[in-house]
């Protein structure tokens, strides 16, 4: 019974692998700009080292790559454009969330900095006020 309702793995074409493939170690380069414009359904990947674009549109189920000599769009499957995308947007989300830490810990940092001059302030002020309550009890007379 339970056969029945497993989902058999996807296998893709030749050509699939291989464009998956490319797609999948250009999302591994730290240089690879991910841009998207998800209302128009247009995913980019551009790696100008590699002289190398690749343009998913989701809406047609069209994948364009591009380098310096050719330029080759061909449609394809949707369940293998949805699993390009797939990978597309877990990478951006990855690199996102690396970006989020990263603000986050400075933001963490210059709060921690900040809170410790307040202190320090707080501190001198309070040493401040210390001495001159120190130096207006010696000045003062005590009459009896």
């Amino acid at each position: 019974m339970f056969n029945l309702l497993r989902r058999k793995p996807r296998v893709y074409t030749k050509i699939e692998n291989h464009i998956f493939g490319i797609i999948t170690e250009l999302l591994k380069l730290s240089n690879t700009d991910i841009n998207c414009d998800e209302l128009g359904g247009k995913y980019y990947l551009s790696n100008e080292e590699q002289h190398f674009k690749v343009t998913v549109l989701s809406n047609d189920y069209v994948i364009r790559l591009t380098n310096t000599r050719d330029s080759v769009a061909e449609k394809y499957d949707k369940l293998f454009v949805e699993d390009v995308l797939k990978a597309i947007k877990e990478e951006k989300h990855r690199r996102m969330e690396v970006v989020y830490d990263s603000i986050n810990n400075s933001i963490e940092k210059m709060a921690e900095r900040l809170h410790n001059t307040l202190i320090e302030t707080n501190e001198m002020e309070t040493q401040k006020v210390r001495r001159l309550e120190t130096k207006h009890t010696k000045t003062k007379k005590v009459n009896y």
